[in-house]
């Protein structure tokens, strides 16, 4: 999902949450993301009221669901390209979004993201749901499970050549994404989508 379907800027995200806390980005960011807390939530090691409560310990503020959402969400913006590559895609085969997050996102993807839940329907995952994270094969394999497909007859894109290595350790076809054209080649190749 992230800087595949949208835009993601987490220094954006880090400096509302550093202004609501009274505190520095730096600060912010060394408390939750360098900590390794973040992966935590993303694992699934916390549930999503531990790690709402977690958040707003290490960062020396009470921070509501609110004020994580919103923070979350003015770090994201659609990415158009990708999302019509999407709503061309779903015509002719199924698609789905797994994505690296605690799932707090996928409770709240309606107000992060509305332009997914029209594309991508129920079928929104985050690994916390999986107990695990990419670029754990089980994370995918799970996650295909719960769609009941195999991995040798699934695509999956990702931004990061690790995520993609991930993927292809557990059986599925996977891109590496850097641009939508590229990824439009690509879906052409797989004859997924026709050339443009």
């Amino acid at each position: 999902m992230d800087n595949v379907l949208c835009g993601y800027d987490r220094g954006k995200r880090v400096a509302c949450l550093a202004e609501l806390a009274g505190s520095t980005s730096d600060a912010v960011y060394k408390a939750i993301w360098d900590s390794g807390f973040e992966l935590l939530g993303d694992s699934g090691a916390l549930d999503a009221a531990d790690y709402l409560r977690g958040f707003g310990e290490r960062i020396g503020y009470p921070l509501s669901l609110d004020e994580w959402v919103e923070a979350r969400r003015r770090s994201m913006q659609a990415d158009r390209a990708m999302l019509e590559i999407a709503a061309s895609l779903r015509k002719t085969v199924d698609i789905a979004v797994l994505t690296n997050n605690t799932t707090l996102v996928a409770d709240h993807i309606d107000t992060l993201l509305p332009e997914l839940r029209p594309l991508f329907g129920a079928n929104i995952y985050t690994s916390a749901q999986f107990k695990t994270a990419k670029p754990d094969p089980r994370c995918y394999r799970l996650c295909l499970s719960e769609l009941q497909v195999v991995p040798a007859t699934v695509l999956f894109i990702d931004d990061l050549a690790q995520n993609v290595a991930g993927a292809k350790e557990a059986g599925l076809l996977a891109h590496h994404h850097t641009t939508p054209e590229a990824l439009r080649q690509a879906l052409a190749k797989h004859g997924l989508l026709a050339a443009s």
